[in-house]
């Protein structure tokens, strides 16, 4: 694939993992899509080297944790986590440490059917979602 490429589809594989140097040639990305996959690890790192990515697909998937480094991705404004496995999330899995650090609001966080216990969440995990409708947590049933 070319290096300029702006938008990666890899829905419906069998990937498993991501690793740090998966994505190190395309610069350019904006949409990188991952669902549907049997994705069990992101590698810390992996996601810093797609700085201008604007909306990640992670769903359907067997993450148990938030990938690392999302925080750090100042134009990220949808991620899609849905589906997966994660039963935490930490005050800083999303939004930067620091208010001086530059990042577009969140549009979409989606966590629905995960075991994560939401009211356990502080509001301030969120901070930095454009609005509360921008977040959606629920509806998970053990199968």
């Amino acid at each position: 694939l070319p290096s300029s490429i702006t938008e990666l589809s890899l829905d419906y594989n069998k990937i498993s993992k991501v690793e740090v140097e998966d994505f190190r040639r395309y610069k350019n990305l904006q949409r990188l899509g991952l669902g549907f996959n049997q994705i069990r690890s992101v590698e810390n790192g992996s996601l810093a080297s797609i700085p201008n990515i604007q909306e990640i697909h992670l769903d359907h998937n067997r993450l148990k944790k938030v990938p690392p480094g999302l925080a750090s991705l100042r134009y990220l404004q949808v991620i899609f986590l849905h589906r997966n496995k994660i039963s935490n999330v930490g005050f800083n899995d999303f939004c930067p440490r620091s208010p001086s650090e530059k990042k577009n609001p969140y549009t979409a966080i989606s966590l629905f059917a995960n075991p994560v216990k939401y009211w356990g969440i502080q509001p301030a995990t969120f901070r930095c979602v454009a609005s509360r409708r921008g977040i959606q947590f629920g509806n998970f049933r053990r199968k």
